[in-house]
């Protein structure tokens, strides 16, 4: 094998990198600065102002990301500003760790500037922007690592990888995939330390989860998996990454980085990496939707394949550099179409969030005043209200329709008990909604909400039945019932302006085929704070054989009723 130790000499310090990264930087910032907030990252920016070591969706560090640059500066580009620097110090990293392969300098920034995820987040801050840094932050300590097992190096790498899992979840396939390309590892002292060290640091993220009962687990594990195969999500999962690597060369990349010839340990990781992420998420297209960019960290180890591959002799094709410029133009005009925004665009989901929604946030502002603001279904409204407003008065009421968010976690449904709210659909509800907010975003329609009544945090606990359900059977449930509350709660509706109501429904994939109410008794129920008690709820099973998910639901109006309990799977034979 070539020798590529630290002592190798590497290629000579090239300015053009310097001028790219600056001008990469340039770039992004001003997308960063001129771009309204993203639906996601407004709701990143919600977990900011509740610092936590844990989230429903994703682990913290996107929320440390975000508070660092917004205590800076208070508006999108406060929030975008650390992914705008972790992403060209990522860059820089990557082209430290090629010189020793002697990899030029244009050919670097050809490549990884026709990335078209890497231009994603050059700029957008979500749970990938600090998952992008570490990685990179890794496999840098990790090269040197691998010549040198120096306790200095095992306590940032363990450091690291905790920074890593804090990112987001996809970090464990980093860490597994570079085990098993160098299985010697485990010959080393020092791993094992690594691993205690990152574990160590990682233990409150999972005292978290312990606390609040797995809610991350049971979400990506469980609740997003599709029942049935759907074939769009695996046929469609290799078009997309050809996409992300590049429009135009991302096929080429593919094949010159799998067919890079492995000349050290190092190269061999990248190779396992690149390789194993991509296929572990095509595997996982055929449990559910595979959205492209959870893929991101997988670019990162093929571009730097293709760069130690096109520094060989013979290694780069003449026609590449000419089919790289085309591809970089495609992704720059797209990034200067962003910034424009023509009605063309607008028509684009991905793109509409980030239009019109600052003066559609004021707009309901000046109608709910102080007042908090109850949005039906999903965080992204409410968190877009919250940061255009600066508060945390945005509430998701995520119903039984939907699923659950860190809204159903956070303590801001506390605030509204018993208020006057303001309650904003996309749809017309009568004898709710009053008024309409109609602006260049889309149109809403709002009301008033008296004495509000909600329970959105209480859950129901119980066990599903082991085995298959016959068409119509009754079956019975001991539910657990605790009050997550700092106050008393009851579910009576004597003297109540919004009666509640207990229900269980039966869905079938995403619609409601039955709905059925618990008896009067459950209205004797009262609890004081973190109290507890059982409820017996005996419910009928769909009359048509099939595969069911029961949710068990509280109603209070004018509400469509919360998702109180884990979906339960049923099957009627």
């Amino acid at each position: 094998m070539q020798d590529t130790s630290l002592n190798s000499a590497p290629v000579k310090y090239n300015k053009p990198i310097i001028y790219f990264l600056l001008l990469w930087a340039l770039l992004n910032a001003v997308q960063a600065f001129t771009l309204e907030i993203h639906a996601d990252e407004a709701y990143y920016w919600v977990y900011s102002r509740f610092l936590d070591w844990g989230y429903y969706d994703h682990p913290p560090m996107v929320a440390v990301f975000i508070k660092a640059g917004y205590s800076l500066i208070h508006n999108e580009f406060g929030v975008r500003l650390f992914t705008v620097m972790s992403t060209t110090a990522s860059l820089y990293l990557m082209w430290l760790m090629l010189k020793r392969y002697r990899v030029d300098a244009i050919n670097f920034i050809l490549v990884v500037s026709g990335i078209f995820v890497f231009h994603i987040y050059g700029f957008t801050t979500t749970p990938d922007a600090p998952l992008l840094f570490f990685t990179v932050l890794f496999l840098y300590f990790y090269q040197q690592y691998i010549e040198e097992d120096s306790l200095k190096l095992a306590i940032i790498l363990g450091v690291v990888i905790a920074c890593l899992l804090y990112s987001k979840y996809h970090g464990i396939l980093l860490v597994a995939f570079t085990l098993v390309s160098n299985i010697k590892l485990l010959k080393r002292g020092s791993f094992y330390g690594i691993v205690l060290l990152a574990l160590a640091l990682y233990a409150p993220h999972i005292l978290w989860q312990v606390n609040h009962d797995y809610p991350s687990i049971s979400y990506h594990l469980s609740e997003r998996s599709a029942d049935d195969y759907q074939l769009d999500n695996t046929y469609l999962y290799p078009l997309g990454q050809l996409i992300m690597a590049g429009p135009l060369i991302g096929w080429f990349l593919f094949y010159k980085g799998f067919t890079t010839k492995i000349q050290d340990v190092f190269t061999r990781t990248l190779l396992v990496n690149s390789a194993g992420i991509l296929a572990f998420f095509f595997l996982t297209s055929f449990k559910g939707e595979v959205q492209l960019h959870w893929t991101l960290i997988a670019y990162v180890p093929l571009s730097m394949l293709v760069l130690i591959s096109f520094a060989r002799p013979g290694g780069k094709p003449t026609w590449f550099n000419r089919l790289a410029v085309i591809n970089l133009s495609l992704i720059l005009l797209v990034r200067i179409c962003i910034i424009w925004g023509p009605p063309l665009l607008l028509k684009i989901d991905a793109m509409k969030s980030f239009f019109g929604f600052k003066d559609w946030a004021h707009q309901i502002q000046k109608k709910a005043g102080n007042n908090y603001v109850i949005f039906y279904d999903g965080f992204q409204d409410p968190s877009k209200y919250n940061f255009y407003n600066n508060t945390t008065r945005g509430l998701a009421y995520d119903s039984r329709h939907y699923r659950r968010t860190q809204y159903d976690i956070w303590p801001i449904e506390d605030s509204i008990q018993h208020k006057k709210t303001y309650y904003v659909l996309d749809v017309w509800l009568p004898g709710v909604t009053t008024d309409s907010i109609n602006v260049f975003a889309g149109k809403w329609y709002g009301g008033w909400v008296d004495d509000t009544r909600t329970y959105q945090r209480v859950e129901f606990e119980t066990l599903a039945p082991k085995e298959a359900v016959s068409p119509g059977q009754k079956i019975d449930f001991d539910l657990t019932v605790k009050n997550p509350y700092p106050f008393a709660i009851d579910f009576s509706n004597k003297n109540q302006k919004h009666p509640v109501f207990f229900e269980a429904c039966f869905f079938k994939k995403t619609d409601q085929i039955t709905n059925q109410k618990a008896d009067d008794s459950f209205h004797n129920i009262a609890l004081k704070p973190g109290e507890s008690t059982h409820f017996k709820f005996n419910v009928t099973a769909p009359e048509q054989p099939g595969r069911y998910q029961l949710i068990f639901s509280l109603r209070t109006e004018p509400f469509f009723g919360g998702r109180n309990s884990k979906s339960i799977n049923i099957t009627v034979k």
